[in-house]
């Protein structure tokens, strides 16, 4: 009778809903990422036994700093897997709005705006091209997206001779590494902003309902009045856009424009969706999962740090954590295709 209470019933259009009354977003959210939430507070125990110097307030101001161009990036990369996509371009789109940025203030005179308007429009001419090709051509979004990568990063290295490129105004330099309030790095501050955008266009909007459409069925979907094409364009020149935004938020952490500085930025990105349970196949997915498997890969890369572990072992770690989060994926799909 109590489980008979918690639950009420709803006819609509001769269906039946069961509807939990005990359930809330929370809780929903908890449900649906149990298993990496559990894996998060594991490794915080261990790298806390390990280096107490963790859980310090400066160490994870830190950590959530370096998550936060990831995030960026990986918000991007949510929505295009959830719509049957995928981008390998991002990192050199990274590389290349930071080489963009930093010659257009100290080789043209830029001002920063100007500066930073342009670093974006390249990144969302870069996203905006790997869409319209990947829906004119039918080709496979892995190939078209590493062909502009390539492109990206070579134009990087050309354009500044492989050499970084030194800035020293200190309004450009407090965009990546000041504290809004004396307190909240700014990248935080950016991602915050972006955190609930995606989460409004995937869970609030017609595009978003689209892209998940798209990603379950393209052509269901298409049969149905989704205009594929705009999912493309959207989902990919925004890509374009967060990698811009992240190579201009690094360029001004790091003080320099380097060619070099997104390299492996499309991999990092693409760890943290699908260990937050973004599905590879398509169609499922959220932000909030995306969330946690950045923080995952932040506190271990961090741990890593801490206890002086050579940095090629996070590459190693980072591979790993992909293998079985696909694997994972996989063996999902395959009980629902069985069911």
């Amino acid at each position: 009778m109590e489980n008979e209470e918690k639950k009420e019933e709803k006819k609509e259009n001769g269906l039946v809903h069961v509807l939990k009354t005990s359930d809330n977003p929370v809780i929903a959210y908890i449900r649906r990422n149990g298993g990496i939430i559990i894996g998060l507070i594991i490794l915080c125990t261990v790298v806390q036994i390990n280096t107490p110097q963790f859980l310090t307030a400066s160490n994870l101001i830190s950590v959530l700093r370096q998550i936060s161009t990831n995030l960026y990036v990986a918000c991007a990369i949510t929505m295009i897997l959830i719509a049957g996509g995928i981008d390998l371009s991002a990192g050199a789109v990274i590389s290349l709005s930071s080489v963009v940025v930093a010659t257009s203030l100290v080789n043209y005179g830029f001002s920063i705006p100007l500066a930073i308007l342009f670093a974006l429009a390249v990144g969302a001419a870069v996203g905006f091209l790997n869409g319209t090709i990947i829906y004119r051509t039918g080709l496979p979004p892995f190939i078209v997206t590493y062909a502009l990568q390539c492109i990206c990063q070579g134009i990087a290295y050309v354009w500044t001779g492989a050499q970084p490129i030194r800035l020293t105004d200190p309004d450009f330099i407090f965009l990546g590494a000041g504290f809004a309030f004396g307190v909240i790095p700014m990248p935080l501050v950016y991602l915050i902003v972006i955190l609930i955008f995606v989460w409004y266009i995937l869970n609030r909007t017609q595009m978003g309902r689209h892209i998940f459409a798209v990603g379950g069925n393209e052509r269901a979907a298409e049969f149905s009045g989704v205009n594929i094409k705009h999912v493309r364009w959207f989902t990919y020149t925004f890509s374009g856009i967060m990698a811009a935004l992240a190579g201009i938020v690094l360029t001004a952490r790091m003080y320099s424009g380097q060619p070099a500085v997104g390299s492996g930025g499309e991999m990092d990105a693409i760890a943290a969706v699908v260990l937050g349970g973004t599905s590879m196949g398509g169609g499922r997915g959220s932000i909030g999962g995306t969330i946690i498997g950045a923080l995952l890969i932040g506190v271990m890369n961090n741990g890593l740090n801490l206890a002086g572990i050579d940095s090629y072992w996070q590459m190693v770690a980072k591979g790993i954590i992909i293998l079985i989060a696909v694997y994972v994926d996989f063996v999902k799909q395959g009980k629902k295709l069985r069911k």
